[in-house]
């Protein structure tokens, strides 16, 4: 059995180099009752973990706004949420989609008040239909689009052609970008799922300049039911292997993950709880369909002050842990008892001080 001694950079949270120990020489302490093996100083060898977050830009809460509505387009200069969609797809009716469109590049133009134009996404209508290719063609021309959410993403081949289409219209226009388009891709179906692997691992054939970024893998929960033919409860169970597939294979390919629409958008309660869970499942952000759900969503993607607690505890306890070459500890538990903290814990630690950082939180000073 190995131990891991880990040696902490001057910020502590970005890199970690670990230390292990070889088997002949260890130290054995007892700690309450507890047996914790050291790793002793011969025969160590070293590797380094680097973050895969280097980007730490919050993206909890995806607002929703329809395009065809002038009053709620005016209406988005002033929500909070990290991230606005204005959408030509599901919230405006076909008869509506080129007035919506054309609304929509119109107020995109004119309006000076988008302060963060990383902000700014555009839901599409999907490749199947016959508004997509004026839709990509249109947000191609306005530099405030910096993302494109693309709905009904069922394999990896609807990703290439999406890609040849930013890379044609691109060529045509003559463009010299120098930040690449933001793509996020919607399972919402059966094939979705079954191919979610090769989605989320896509890169574009043109490059990520010409050809657009996968960023994020965004979980759409009522066309997966309608596609899926499964009931939908309130309870949720029946969207649990699925929520998790979808926010496991984000992380597996460095990814955001954005949990479903909460349609009982008047129950604050219920949506507290569904983040709750959307966030212990490991998603970085919830959709939202009313900007009533905004605020409860930025609120519970975050740490809870117990957790930043606990998190400084172990980073500095761990640190001086680590000055006197002990690659684990006992930390008291609330109540009574202690839990062991090694390696793996001190990663889970760093993770919610980083989070904590990005949502400007405060973080504790521990002493003793």
């Amino acid at each position: 059995m190995l131990h891991a001694r880990m040696a902490l950079t001057p910020s502590y949270l970005t890199q970690a180099s670990v230390y292990f120990a070889g088997l002949r020489t260890r130290a054995v302490r007892h700690h309450h009752g507890r047996t914790i093996e050291i790793a002793c100083r011969s025969q160590i060898r070293s590797y380094s973990i680097a973050s895969k977050d280097s980007d730490t830009t919050l993206r909890r809460s995806w607002l929703y706004v329809p395009a065809s509505s002038s009053r709620m387009l005016e209406k988005s200069l002033t929500t909070t949420s990290d991230v606005i969609i204005y959408d030509l797809e599901d919230s405006v009716p076909p008869d509506a989609k080129t007035a919506a469109r054309e609304r929509l590049e119109k107020f995109l133009t004119s309006t000076s008040d988008l302060h963060d134009t990383q902000r700014v996404a555009v839901r599409l209508n999907s490749i199947d239909t016959l508004f997509f290719q004026d839709d990509i063609a249109a947000a191609l021309k306005l530099p405030a689009i910096t993302t494109l959410i693309l709905p009904k993403i069922h394999s990896v081949q609807d990703l290439h052609y999406v890609s040849r289409k930013i890379s044609e219209i691109r060529h045509t226009m003559g463009s010299s970008t120098k930040q690449p388009l933001n793509l996020v891709a919607s399972i919402e179906s059966a094939r979705s799922l079954f191919n979610i692997g090769g989605i989320a691992s896509w890169k574009s054939e043109h490059g990520h300049l010409l050809g657009g970024k996968l960023s994020s893998l965004l979980f759409a929960a009522e066309d997966y039911c309608a596609d899926t033919r499964i009931i939908r409860t309130a309870s949720r169970r029946e969207l649990l292997f699925t929520r998790s597939q979808v926010a496991i294979t984000a992380r597996a390919f460095g990814l955001q993950a954005i949990d479903m629409v909460c349609i009982n958008y008047r129950d604050p309660d219920y949506l507290r709880e569904e983040c709750q869970d959307g966030r212990e499942l490991g998603y970085t952000g919830k959709q939202a369909i009313h900007p009533a759900q905004v605020d409860i969503i930025q609120s519970t993607y975050v740490p809870t002050v117990k957790e930043i607690a606990r998190a400084a505890k172990i980073v500095h306890f761990m640190r001086k842990a680590h000055a006197n070459e002990r690659g684990a500890i006992g930390l008291p538990l609330e109540g009574g008892g202690e839990e062991m903290i090694d390696a793996p814990m001190i990663k889970q630690a760093e993770n919610t001080i980083r989070a904590a950082k990005s949502a400007g939180l405060d973080i504790p000073q521990i002493d003793g």
